[in-house]
């Protein structure tokens, strides 16, 4: 199953920084992920929090613009109780129109079925949604279990940094070492239908190398990135759209199987090739993708 929309681009954007919250309308990315956790201060988090409040109660009300997002602190610790009490109250639409809470460091099934009885008792709206951090050894084990922890559970996000940090691992261009950990995440994510986006990639002036890093998260299945500075989002947007070309093949499979002639068969001929129904689903996917786009580009944060 494909994403019900558009995620190629995923902007972190600090709480902390009323700089930051101001100029994140109207960027272009898919998603903004309101940062309460790692790059906000311990002593910072109050007033981060304050912030993050008021700026999304300013926001205009309706699905506008990129998907609103916010990443708590851990729901055990002394932040994450009242972080997530004021993403709860920013999904109602006329008071931020938050999307989905993303879970930092999700290591096992009761990390997101704790948070989404939470949700539960405060009668949360039904598409408010939650995203799962992948960013530790244990939750690289469990990312199975996980992706099957919550009937609100959207999405998983990978943690490159705070997996590289836990490992000791030194990393090499292109990620080798991390590539298995990596397609372990994205076949669980896939197996149950949700989305799944790569990590940061943290030399925001190495417009090439993070050229290559989308290029190669694209093959490797993800559907888009998490971001860390708003010239990333361009290049990102880019590298996970289909291109041009991809969607006039995917229209001329979904045409050829909607001719009467061959209602009901499993192969048809296409340019000399021969085409199946599992290609057929493919191509809808990618139309559908291309769509979403197109109406995102028409669409800016008020």
């Amino acid at each position: 199953m494909a994403p019900t929309r558009s995620l190629r681009s995923a902007l972190f954007v600090p709480a902390a920084s009323n700089r930051a919250l101001a100029k994140s309308s109207g960027l272009g990315a898919d998603a903004l992920l309101f940062d309460l956790e790692d790059s906000v201060a311990p002593e910072a988090k109050e007033r981060a929090r304050e912030d993050l409040r008021d700026h999304l109660a300013g926001l205009r009300a309706g699905p506008r613009g990129a998907r609103r997002i916010v990443r708590i602190n851990a729901f055990s610790g002394p932040f994450g109780t009242e972080d997530f009490l004021m993403a709860r109250g920013a999904a109602d639409p006329s008071r931020g129109g938050v999307g989905a809470i993303l879970l930092p460091k999700v290591e096992s099934v009761q990390d997101v079925s704790l948070v989404a009885e939470a949700l539960a008792e405060t009668d949360a709206p039904a598409d408010l949604r939650l995203w799962a951090m992948i960013e530790t050894p244990k939750g690289i084990l469990a990312a199975e279990e996980i992706a099957r922890s919550s009937a609100r559970l959207e999405a998983l996000v990978v943690g490159p940094n705070d997996i590289v940090a836990a490992t000791g691992l030194r990393p090499s261009p292109g990620r080798p070492e991390l590539v298995p950990w990596l397609m372990r995440i994205v076949l669980a994510a896939k197996a149950e239908g949700l989305a799944v986006l790569d990590g940061v990639f943290n030399d925001y002036r190495d417009a090439e190398g993070l050229a290559a890093e989308c290029a190669a998260a694209r093959a490797m299945g993800f559907d888009g990135k998490t971001l860390i500075h708003p010239s990333q989002i361009e290049p990102a947007n880019h590298a996970f759209a289909p291109s041009a070309a991809e969607t006039r093949e995917a229209r001329a499979i979904i045409a050829a199987f909607g001719l009467p002639e061959n209602a009901g068969r499993g192969v048809v001929g296409i340019d000399g090739r021969m085409v199946e129904r599992l290609h057929l689903a493919a191509a809808e996917r990618i139309v559908a993708l291309a769509e979403a786009i197109e109406t995102f580009s028409t669409r800016r944060e008020p």
